[in-house]
This record gives C-alpha cells, sequence and structure tokens, in this order.
C-alpha cells in the first residue's frame, strides 16, 4: 500500500513562534496515532470495513421525505437540469428515510457523527456548532470547529437543494476518520441551516457523499477522492451488502478498497459506467413476470443509489407495476378523463399506424411533434404562448396512455378490453406522496419484477420489492416501486436503491468505471 500523503496548515500564533512548533508537533502526533491505528486493520485482508447500522422503515417518515430531489443540482451541474425549476416539482424516493448508515469522526479529537453512506450525492456534511436558527441540528451532533487541533475554515457558502428542504452552510477542512482510515485536509460542509422536518426525524447527522467530483456542489473533493489520492486503499474499489434480514441487528457492511467474499455468491458481473456524476448505466427491458414492458426496450439511463431506500422510475411504468400486484394509488380524474374523451382517437391512430412519438401532437394534446417528454413542472416557451400547464397535463397522461396501450397491442387486445386496462391504470398512478399500499396477504400472488442488466435478468420477489412496517392488524405493507420523471436528455431515469442492493451486492469500480452485481450472500 502506497505511503498516505500527509498535507498539513498551521497557523503560526501572532507573538510565540516556538508555539506554532508545537502546535505542528502536536498535530502530527495525533495524525499518527490516528495512521498507526489504521494500518494494523489492514493488514489482514487489505480492506477497511465499515459496519452499517439500519432501522425499521417508517411510513411517516416517507411521507414525510417524499418530495425529497437530491437529483436536481446534480443533473444542474452536469448541464442536463433546468436551474429555474421548481425544486419541489420532482418526488424522490424516500431519500431522507434512508434505512442504513454510519459512524464516522471529523477533527482532531475526532468528533462523532451519524452519516448516510450516500452513492448518490458526492458532498460531506454534518451540522456546524453555529447552526442556532434550525430546530432540525438541536436534534442531532453539531461539530465544532474550535475543538479541533486540524481545523481549517474556508468559508465559501454553499446550499444543496433536497426538494423536502434545503441545507446550507460553509465550506471547511479538517481530518476525517472512517473507521481506522484517517483522511486528512478533507473538505466538508458545516451546515448552519436545515430547513426541513424531514432532517429533524432523520436518524442521521449528515450525508457522507461517494459520488463522482462533477456533482459536488461548490466541486469540493469528495472523500473517496482523497482515499485514492492519499494511498490509503490499494485498490480504487469500494462495495456494499446491505443486510435485508428484519431479524438481524447487523445492519450490512461498506467495504472501502475491495470486496468480502462471504457477501456474495458466485461472481460479479460487470456493466460500465456510462457518465461520471452518478453511479450510471444502460439498463435494458424492464419485465413484470416475464411480460416486457417495452419501455427501456432500446435503453434507459439508470443509477445505483444507496441513500434511497426504493426503486424509482417513470410514472408510466411504476403505474403499471402498481397495478399489476395490486397497490392503490390515488384516482387521477385527469387520467380518467382523458381515456373516455380520447381513448378512441389514440386508438385509431395507433391502429393506422402513426408513430407512438406523434400520437399526442397528432391527437392535439401535446404542441411538440415527435417523441417529446413534456413535464408538467418544466416551464417551456410553449407553454408560455399557449396559456399554462393544463393542456401540459394532458399531454404527459397521453403519452403514458400511448404506452400503456402500445403494450396491450402486441397481445393482440381489443379495443375495449385495452380502453378497460388503460381505465384501470388510471386509477394505480402513484399517490402526489409518491408511496402506494398493498394488502400484505397478498404477497403470495403478485408476479416477480426484473431489470435487464448488461444482457442479464436481476429478478426481486414480491417479498424483496415490498416493504412491511409494523405487526399484526397494525402491519402496512408498501410498494417498493415510487414514480420520478426526469426529463430528457437525462431521463427517463432509473434509481436502484436499498430493496435492490439488499438483494444484490454491488461493486462501485473506480478505477476501471464500472458496477459490478451479485447475488448477495
Amino acid at each position: 500500500m502506497g505511503k498516505p500523503y500527509l498535507s498539513l496548515k498551521t497557523r503560526p500564533h501572532p507573538s510565540s513562534l516556538y508555539y506554532t512548533f508545537l502546535k505542528m508537533g502536536y498535530r502530527l502526533v495525533l495524525l499518527a496515532l490516528c495512521l498507526c491505528a489504521f494500518v494494523p486493520s489492514m493488514l489482514s485482508d487489505g480492506l477497511l470495513r465499515i459496519n452499517v447500522k439500519k432501522r425499521a422503515l417508517d411510513i411517516n417518515n416517507i411521507k414525510a421525505a417524499r418530495k425529497g430531489n437530491k437529483y436536481a443540482k446534480g443533473l444542474e451541474l452536469l448541464g442536463l437540469g433546468d436551474s429555474d425549476s421548481d425544486s419541489d416539482s420532482v418526488p424522490l424516493t424516500n431519500y431522507l428515510d434512508a434505512q442504513y448508515y454510519g459512524e464516522i469522526g471529523i477533527g482532531s479529537p475526532p468528533q462523532t457523527f451519524t452519516v448516510i453512506f450516500d452513492t448518490g450525492s458526492s458532498n460531506l456534511w454534518v451540522p456546524s456548532s453555529k447552526c442556532i436558527f434550525s430546530i432540525a441540528c438541536y436534534f442531532h451532533n453539531r461539530f465544532k470547529g474550535t475543538k479541533s487541533t486540524t481545523y481549517t475554515k474556508i468559508g465559501d457558502e454553499l446550499e444543496i437543494n433536497y426538494g423536502s428542504g434545503s441545507i446550507s452552510g460553509f465550506s471547511s477542512k479538517d481530518t476525517v476518520q472512517v473507521g481506522d482510515l484517517c483522511v486528512v485536509d478533507q473538505d466538508f460542509i458545516e451546515v448552519t441551516k436545515e430547513g426541513s422536518l424531514s432532517f429533524v426525524i432523520g436518524k442521521f447527522d449528515g450525508i457522507f457523499g461517494l459520488g463522482f467530483k462533477e456533482i459536488s456542489v461548490g466541486g469540493l473533493q469528495p472523500v473517496w477522492y482523497n482515499m485514492i489520492e492519499q494511498g490509503l486503499v490499494e485498490d480504487h474499489v469500494f462495495s456494499f451488502w446491505l443486510n435485508r434480514n428484519e431479524a438481524d441487528e447487523e445492519g450490512g457492511e461498506l467495504v472501502f478498497g475491495g470486496v468480502d467474499p462471504n457477501h456474495f455468491i458466485g461472481e460479479h458481473s460487470y456493466v460500465p459506467v456510462t457518465k461520471k456524476g452518478y453511479w450510471q448505466f444502460d439498463m435494458g427491458d424492464f419485465l413484470i413476470g416475464n411480460q416486457s414492458t417495452g419501455f427501456c426496450q432500446g435503453g434507459c439511463a439508470a443509477i445505483v443509489d444507496s441513500g434511497t431506500s426504493l426503486l424509482a422510475g417513470p410514472t408510466t411504468i411504476v403505474t403499471e407495476i402498481n397495478y399489476a400486484i395490486g397497490a392503490e394509488g390515488v384516482l387521477s380524474s385527469e387520467c380518467k378523463t382523458l381515456v373516455n374523451e380520447y381513448g378512441d382517437m389514440i386508438w385509431d391512430l395507433l391502429v393506422s399506424g402513426v408513430t407512438p412519438g406523434k400520437v399526442c401532437s397528432d391527437a392535439g394534446l401535446c404542441f411538440a411533434s415527435g417523441a417529446q417528454s413534456v413535464s408538467s413542472n418544466i416551464e417551456t416557451v410553449v407553454e408560455k404562448e399557449n396559456g399554462g400547464l393544463g393542456d401540459t397535463v394532458l399531454c404527459e397522461v397521453c403519452q403514458m396512455a400511448v404506452i400503456w396501450m402500445q403494450n396491450q397491442l402486441r397481445q393482440s387486445e381489443t379495443k375495449e378490453a385495452v380502453l378497460s386496462y388503460v381505465n384501470k391504470l388510471c386509477e394505480s398512478i402513484p399517490s402526489p406522496a409518491g408511496e402506494s399500499v398493498i394488502d400484505c396477504n397478498s404477497l403470495s400472488k403478485m408476479p416477480n419484477v426484473s431489470f435487464t442488466i448488461g444482457e442479464k435478468l436481476y429478478t426481486l420477489t414480491p417479498e424483496q420489492y415490498i416493504l412491511k412496517t409494523g405487526e399484526g392488524i397494525a402491519a402496512v405493507c408498501i410498494s417498493g416501486f415510487m414514480a420520478l420523471d426526469v426529463p430528457p436528455p437525462a431521463g427517463p431515469l432509473w434509481i436502484l436503491g436499498d430493496v435492490f442492493m439488499g438483494v444484490y451486492h454491488t461493486v462501485f469500480d473506480y478505477g476501471n468505471l464500472q458496477l459490478g452485481f451479485a447475488k448477495s450472500a
């Protein structure tokens, strides 16, 4: 293993050079002790193991966090988002109710914080002792820079918007201890404002981002990058094992520098990372039972995100999934209105050979010609000229109906049967809160669902994609699928969160820019 790179910054005392040298020596002693403690833990197999804790799912926390959109800022940094769009417009899967978390230390001596290890973001942040006007900060550990001998304040003001509320603060540097590993001069954000109830009820202090630097707010260096640059890991790989056994106290394990063979079965199958930012790859067709949805036959963008509890996908397909498994959403009057008033016309256009991408524009429900996905939350020039968002909602619903009808046409169904099917799907559109509830006694009747990744099927059983909270008459079962509509060119985007990662051990191979999946042991 390469020798760690140590970069120490000192501040001379205004009246004593002796004090400066004394302080430098104290820092070196602390760092030496930290690094010495780290070395023995790496000698056995060269891996740094971080035990991950878990907590029970709470449906109230899901509702509180339902609109958390951590992807808005990342898409903007990648040049794919709309910096003027409403951050509350895109619901995110249960981000602030992530179930898996661990502990780190910041400063010398280290101050302990509970963090979510999040592959869907890139910044490290914790509450600051200077956070005095946000209630959330008083429920969590706060960092005190004055108590650390290796602390340096940078002072750049930064903000991250999570949809359900934003965090803001300023940038700093200090030593970060992860397990027995010490990362020196690490950038992080000291949060001085947490603007949401979601942060109050969260069982974590902060976020430990493991995404690429391309989406790091403020361009701050992610911790993982410094682990590599300071020679703290031999292999530029980290891996997650998430324990889905509710009876076990052990939540799982995050391994830096490689993989633990005890946590997976067989060999990993790898796919290349297609875009640096999130851990993004190309996903193929999605199947319900053994039936193709046809939505991703030409390929869809997907990311693996340890900071998302559930599975997020386009509303169109999530609606089909929830209908197929019997999950109940909220009745959409717009959807039923469209089927009743325009269903025959859409059918006739499809049967006559009009390409699916042009059906809605030919029907006069979308202003743009061709296959353009229009979000009701993204204001376009066309909308400004044509009086607002009402028509855009019909356009969205029309595009969903076209996909549903096209899937049924492949099965040679009659028009009456297809329109009846689409009308029922309208009732399964996820609620505005995103969650869909299901009868806990019906799991045995539900179909499997499968993702095609690298021409290989990754299947989830009902027991794996349904989350249960409570026992007996108080038990509630929640569909593991929630809606997230990311417009082109970044979308459609699937997010494979803890529901997927709990079934498939995941390797994040930074050195070769690839992702590996194997059945969890």
